[in-house]
């Protein structure tokens, strides 16, 4: 493993301990030549996973286009980094049980929406703007009062 300070190989492992889900290992390393500490996560490949888009093409599965659009939603919420990376480990491991190859974008999306909806209701409101592209201040309201459940409160009228 490179060194992404002095760029050289040579370090050891200090530390190593599974995630909580087993599907990766957080390792921190030490380089022997700078002495500086860092981080490097080993994930189990689980094969190729290619997403079929709306309009039928298809691409490459990738995670760090998904980890994206979670931060820009969950941009200056108090959502920690590590909950948004479990996120997405839980949503790329449910695409390679339910699917063999290919999984349609729609899945994906309708996947990321439901765990942001438990973890976060503006990141969950902000994802879905973008992935259902509201036209529109009525289609945020309306996927609003979705997850308010309907218990907005009532506007004042005006004084006349």
């Amino acid at each position: 493993m490179r060194c992404p300070y002095c760029h050289t190989d040579n370090d050891r492992v200090v530390n190593s301990r599974p995630a909580t889900d087993g599907t990766h290992v957080k390792r921190r390393r030490e380089c022997n030549d700078c002495h500086r500490r860092f981080t490097t996560y080993e994930r189990i490949e689980l094969g190729v996973l290619r997403v079929v888009k709306k309009d039928g093409t298809r691409e490459e599965f990738s995670r760090r286009k998904l980890l994206s659009g979670l931060h820009k939603a969950c941009y200056k919420r108090p959502i920690p980094g590590e909950r948004i990376e479990e996120l997405v480990d839980a949503v790329e491991r449910e695409l390679h049980e339910r699917f063999e190859g290919e999984a349609p974008s729609r899945a994906i999306g309708e996947r990321v929406m439901a765990l942001l909806k438990e973890l976060d209701h503006v990141a969950f409101i902000r994802f879905a703007s973008v992935y259902r592209e509201f036209t529109d201040v009525t289609d945020f309201v309306e996927e609003a009062d979705t997850v308010l459940g309907g218990r907005r409160a009532p506007r004042p009228r005006p004084a006349r």
